[in-house]
């Protein structure tokens, strides 16, 4: 069992195997009056996007069990991946199915886990699967999904940006009151907005208040410099994606302050003015830069290096009983399963899950961590409960469903 406390909502929770199925439970603290109407609706199952939910007994205490076999957490589904539009659309349209499917049986919203680690997808169908606690006095976590949306929207999207922009202030007033269906009337916004901007020709998108400020006759006679430095704010774009989603980090701390009145909008047009116009002002810089750095690299490739002073066992990887190395692990996470699109090792085995488990380093220490497998992942032979992390040491045996591999 693999046993968490998430600090936003105090629920005590352990991911346990159950026969064939994996869940996550939930201990609750006082015996619960199973005769109230949403432990028997909950009970009874049923309900489109909940997880599916019973109420158990051990040694007298109470859980709640809620299967989430062949499905993933949002959070480990997402680490260190970008959330698009078509992502936040599904989502939103999941989420909207569920509350419809809450006042369909009379259930109180206001029960929900919002917290990324509790809110579930299945990979195959794309539908989402939400926690729902019966008569739940804590923190339902919708704040931690807002700031699991900015650690991960796209930043070059200044619609979806302005959307969560948006929907965090919303929240900042009015708390859980926002979770109404002014939500999805406002991301309607924001397909709108991403079909105007569509029709703009691309070359135009990076100066498009520029454009608007100017007048018809003087950008009809644009001069040959004028187009350089639109090249070159092209160029710098991507620097620009760090700057906004910089600035809007900078922006939400600063939310904490009620002093502070300066707004998103404001931040965001001085770090990309300002890296437009950096750019456009060191055009000669910009050439040496580049020139530069290619220097350094064709001295780095001009070295020679003693293929005899490497040694094999420096090469990480996951190898066959016979030796041979399967697979080299370059960089950490690595994600092993059978969906190609998502993982970083594709095993095109039956028994192995689309997102199986992973390597990953915490504190300087190799560990792998199964991913909620439907077949197990199996350390020197014994198996992993679903999300509980494992240290690695070199020549450990390991086991994705009936793949097996040794560690080095």
């Amino acid at each position: 069992m693999v046993k968490e406390e998430i600090q936003s909502n105090k629920l005590e929770t352990e991911y346990v195997r159950n026969l064939n199925c994996n869940y996550v439970r939930v201990a609750l603290k006082e015996k619960p009056q199973e005769s109230r109407y949403q432990y028997c609706i909950l009970n009874r199952g049923g309900i489109r996007f909940l997880l599916p939910c019973s109420l158990r007994y051990i040694d007298g205490a109470a859980f709640l069990y809620y299967d989430i076999s062949s499905t993933q957490n949002i959070a480990q589904l997402f680490e260190g991946k970008t959330l698009g539009r078509e992502w936040m659309r599904d989502f939103l349209w999941g989420m909207e199915r569920m509350q419809q499917e809450l006042s369909r049986y009379l259930m109180e919203g206001r029960n929900v886990i919002w917290s990324p680690e509790y809110i579930y997808q299945d990979l195959e169908k794309k539908d989402f699967y939400f926690m729902y606690v019966p008569y739940c006095r804590k923190d339902t976590g919708f704040r931690q999904l807002l700031e699991f949306w900015v650690e991960h929207i796209d930043y070059e999207d200044e619609a979806l940006v302005e959307f969560v922009y948006s929907l965090y202030e919303q929240y900042a007033e009015a708390g859980d009151a926002c979770l109404s269906r002014q939500i999805f009337e406002n991301f309607k916004e924001v397909e709108k907005k991403e079909k105007r901007r569509q029709r703009i020709p691309p070359t135009e998108r990076m100066v498009e208040k520029e454009i608007v400020q100017e007048p018809e006759q003087q950008s009809a006679q644009q001069s040959a410099q004028e187009l350089i430095s639109r090249q070159k704010a092209a160029e710098v774009s991507e620097q620009v994606y760090a700057d906004r989603r910089k600035g809007f980090l900078a922006f939400l701390g600063g939310r904490r302050k009620k002093t502070d009145t300066v707004s998103y909008q404001e931040i965001l047009q001085r770090q990309v003015g300002a890296q437009i116009l950096g750019a456009v002002g060191e055009e000669n810089t910009y050439g040496k830069e580049e020139n530069g750095k290619e220097d350094e690299k064709e001295g780095e490739y001009g070295r020679t290096i003693y293929l005899d002073d490497r040694k094999k066992d420096q090469v990480r990887g996951l190898y066959r009983d016979n030796g041979e190395l399967a697979v080299r692990i370059d960089r950490l996470p690595f994600v092993i399963g059978k969906k190609k699109e998502e993982v970083d090792y594709a095993l095109e085995d039956r028994s192995v899950s689309r997102i199986h488990a992973r390597i990953l380093e915490e504190d300087g220490r190799i560990y792998l961590e199964d991913l909620n497998s439907t077949n197990g992942t199996f350390k020197n032979g014994l198996r992993m409960q679903p999300y509980e992390k494992r240290r690695l040491e070199k020549d450990d045996e390991l086991r994705f469903g009936k793949v097996e591999y040794i560690f080095q």
